[in-house]
């Protein structure tokens, strides 16, 4: 029986995903100036974002792990989550000392490990809110760790700073300690319960990726990652780019585009329950088409201090629909392993975004690229057709119109 989340796991879950979004902040609004301020181009650092993407692909395998192996009779999350938050602060140690100029490889490799680490506690983490939480906390749960992950982008405004005044290898050992600050709430607070036979890793449950309402929700996934991340992606250097801004009002801009995420994030979370998957998606479908062409259409400093934190409403609101969607559809059987698929088949989007969208900008433009980006949204008109049907998930009713 699932039981009301107290509040210090509420806080456990926000600061795993605080951890992780002062990562992501870092390689979707900072990496790519420091690049460019290394003598690297913006095809370059597209290539970086796509390879650290590969493990969040390849996390399903770390799901899959992760429901059927009990880490030394540890638990099937806690252990996991603690390896990946230690992983992720030892790469970031590294950084420290790599110079991406001179040793492209190593960096691209140290990347590689990072995420792997960080790719490791998130399934789990997800695993675990999967395994505890009530039906009528999903939102609610979904919107904390989207919320956690945009305020460590919030703080990208600080770290964008540090780096300016400090050096950029300072700032790489800033993020290691924040990585590791969710360990004890970690420690203390994560009590894994006893599978029962309905909550079982079994390989039947894979049949649900059969059900035509699963798979339009996987290529939903997909679609907004690669509009919302790839537009992410190159916020920082069109606004450097365009306008002459230095690194730390830049990261300052972002900070305001995190507050964002996490004000779409709690609207997201509070609407998806009332409207129903379809209504749901068609709200964020368009909220993010007029957000990501705005973003084209930015022909000042000024304007860029309104659209860019709209983006991030636009971006939270879909994200916690996305997110809550899936634990709705979401097999306890192989909670950890759906979910990881979903959000890996997401992370392909964000992959080819990440590297495509470097690209189209060294050739045509930072306002091109966004104006693509806000039109490929609505490819997600087509996709309302598979999610029509009402469907059993483990003998709980998925609402599938409002």
């Amino acid at each position: 029986m699932k039981t009301k989340i107290s509040i210090p796991r509420y806080i456990m879950f926000g600061l795993l995903y605080f951890a992780q979004g002062s990562i992501m902040g870092y390689f979707g609004a900072l990496n790519a100036i420091y690049f460019l301020s290394s003598g690297l181009t913006m095809t370059q650092a597209g290539m970086i974002g796509t390879i650290a993407m590969v493990p969040f692909i390849l996390k399903i395998f770390l799901g899959m792990l992760s429901d059927k192996v009990n880490f030394l009779g540890f638990g099937h999350r806690k252990p996991y989550i603690v390896i990946g938050l230690v992983l992720q602060a030892a790469i970031l140690a590294v950084f420290s000392s790599v110079n991406p100029a001179e040793n492209f490889g190593l960096y691209a490799a140290a990347a590689f490990l990072l995420m792997t680490g960080m790719a490791l506690y998130d399934t789990c983490t997800d695993g675990y809110a999967l395994d505890i939480t009530p039906v009528e906390e999903e939102g609610t749960v979904q919107a904390v760790m989207v919320s956690g992950r945009a305020l460590g982008t919030v703080i990208i405004g600080g770290l964008g700073f540090i780096a300016q005044a400090m050096g950029w290898n300072f700032l790489f050992l800033v993020l290691a300690l924040i990585t590791l600050l969710p360990l004890p709430f970690v420690l203390t607070n994560m009590k894994e319960t006893k599978r029962t036979a309905d909550t079982s890793f079994n390989w039947a449950a894979f049949g649900a990726f059969k059900e035509k309402y699963v798979i339009g929700l996987a290529l939903l996934g997909a679609l907004y990652s690669f509009c919302l991340y790839g537009a992410y992606e190159i916020v920082a250097p069109a606004i450097s780019t365009e306008f002459g801004l230095d690194v730390g009002p830049t990261s300052l801009l972002i900070s305001l585009w995190g507050v964002g995420v996490i004000a779409g994030g709690w609207i997201g979370g509070k609407i998806n329950p009332k409207l129903g998957v379809r209504k749901s998606v068609i709200s964020a479908m368009w909220l993010s088409f007029a957000a990501t062409t705005l973003l084209g259409l930015i022909l000042s400093p000024v304007a860029a201090w309104i659209i860019v934190p709209f983006f991030g409403i636009a971006f939270g609101y879909y994200e916690t629909i996305f997110f809550a969607l899936s634990m709705q559809f979401t097999d306890s059987r192989i909670a950890a392993s759906m979910f990881a698929i979903l959000m890996a088949i997401a992370n392909i989007g964000t992959g080819i975004a990440l590297g495509l969208a470097g690209v189209l900008v060294d050739a045509a433009g930072y306002r091109f690229t966004f104006l693509v980006l806000g039109v490929v949204n609505l490819l997600a008109i087509p996709l309302l057709g598979f999610m029509r049907k009402p469907a059993a998930v483990q003998g709980q009713e998925v609402i599938i119109e409002a």
